[in-house]
């Protein structure tokens, strides 16, 4: 940490946005168009949905595995070949994103129309990942806002942290006449929240994989908020107290469903270190928290994110103050190993075949694979400037001679406008400046 107060570090973002009513739709429009400062403008060309072969895709024909990397340091996008696991191209989209949806979005990106969904600005943006085009937004009314798309694709559920302390559900299906609309919103600003804070600070946003419920973080109120999606309200809440010494708030933030819906883990901001929570979610409406780790277990400093292995049974812990993932047997709830990563990473996605996680390394520009059968990384790939956000799907885009060019001319520093840039530009997490 810097000399800088917690408050100031932690809470960047507070007093900004909006006052809660400013949550109108945007007019579609393309990502990429952007001016330099040096007073040319380019502009995306026509891209289109590639094949496994080569060949134009869509009719809900998978195409190649694929592996997105955001990178907040010049607003590009570097496109992996999740197969080879080589660099396909790194593409100038005049946006990027540190959470974009990840856990079920590879179930949806295999069609004519597949949509990406990043927290860009105040709010989400729905992109064509064939043609790296917006095709829908929506602002929150907040800086600070994480989403996930449901298994199905029907559904986006975005929390909207403060000022207004809001949770949303879009209409993610693009073949619907109300594609990008929300359909419904909770308020809970009336909640309160931990001393100065008007409301409890929805964080994080995870889904069951039945699709039915989700489960929320409440950064301020030290609660574990469960969701139901259809109705879309509060089923449940339940309190997190403290376990570290001298600490009075758990602070949770960030969270992770397992694939078989009987774990979820949840990061805490609770001391100096942070500590890991795992609960018991086989009753969704009635998690129960089993044991939660500490540094004293091994686990690194920091927790911020998390993703489960295709068996449900490892988890693989990425921590904001160490340069390692720490590894957790969720059925022991034991720490069993650190893989060092070199730098620092915040986040992680798994490749189509959920077989490797792909972690950008923020500090070496770099992504590390991880090998879950091998327990190892096993590749290390270059990608674009301070990567952050990932996400993984069955289509590739098509990029365009000028989108690469303004890719190489982000690299060397020319500056492009900012519109469009994600809140969490840098070292931040759930909103938060580390």
């Amino acid at each position: 940490m810097s000399d800088e107060s917690t408050d100031e570090i932690l809470y960047p973002n507070r007093g900004t946005s909006g006052d809660g009513d400013d949550t109108g739709r945007v007019s579609r429009r393309t990502l990429i168009a952007s001016s330099a400062v040096a007073g040319t403008s380019a502009t995306a060309g026509c891209t289109g949905l590639t094949g496994g072969d080569g060949s134009g895709g869509g009719s809900g024909d998978a195409g190649p595995p694929t592996v997105f990397v955001f990178n907040t340091g010049d607003m590009t996008v570097s496109v992996i070949d999740a197969a080879a696991d080589e660099l396909v191209t790194t593409t100038y989209l005049g946006a990027t994103a540190s959470f974009p949806s990840n856990q079920y979005l590879v179930n949806q990106l295999d069609q004519d129309r597949s949509i990406a969904w990043l927290n860009v600005d105040n709010g989400v943006r729905g992109v064509d990942v064939a043609s790296l085009s917006e095709e829908t937004s929506f602002e929150t009314g907040s800086g600070a806002n994480w989403q996930e798309v449901t298994p199905d694709g029907n559904h986006l559920i975005v929390s909207a942290r403060e000022p207004v302390h809001k949770q949303f559900r879009i209409d993610a299906d693009p073949s619907s006449d109300t594609f990008g609309d929300v359909t419904a919103a909770i308020n809970r600003q009336p909640e309160g929240g931990r001393g100065d804070n008007e409301g409890p600070g929805p964080c994080d946003i995870t889904i069951h994989p039945d699709g039915e419920y989700a489960f929320v973080p409440d950064i301020y109120s030290d609660t574990l908020t469960v969701l139901s999606i259809d109705p879309f309200e509060i089923v449940t809440q339940v309190g997190v107290e403290p376990v570290v010494d001298g600490v009075d708030a758990v602070a949770p933030w960030m969270d992770t469903a397992t694939w078989d819906g009987e774990t979820l883990l949840v990061e805490n901001n609770e001391g100096e270190h942070g500590t890991e929570s795992i609960w018991d979610v086989s009753d969704p409406e009635n998690p129960e928290e089993l044991t939660r780790l500490t540094a004293e277990d091994n686990l690194g400093a920091l927790p911020l994110t998390s993703e489960v292995g295709p068996d449900s049974q490892t988890a693989y812990v990425f921590t904001a103050n160490s340069k390692d993932v720490t590894v957790v047997d969720l059925a022991s709830g034991d720490v069993t190993g650190r893989l060092d990563l070199g730098g620092s990473a915040f986040v992680g996605t798994w490749g189509p075949a959920r077989e490797k996680l792909y972690v950008p390394v923020q500090t070496s520009d770099e992504v590390k694979v991880i090998d879950h059968a091998a327990g190892e990384i096993t590749a290390t790939i270059s990608v674009g400037s301070k990567p952050y956000g990932a996400t993984a799907g069955n289509v590739r885009p098509d990029t365009d001679t000028a989108s690469n060019l303004m890719a190489t001319m982000a690299r060397l520093g020319i500056e492009f406008s900012n519109a469009g840039t994600t809140y969490c530009i840098g070292n931040c997490a759930c909103g938060h400046q580390l």
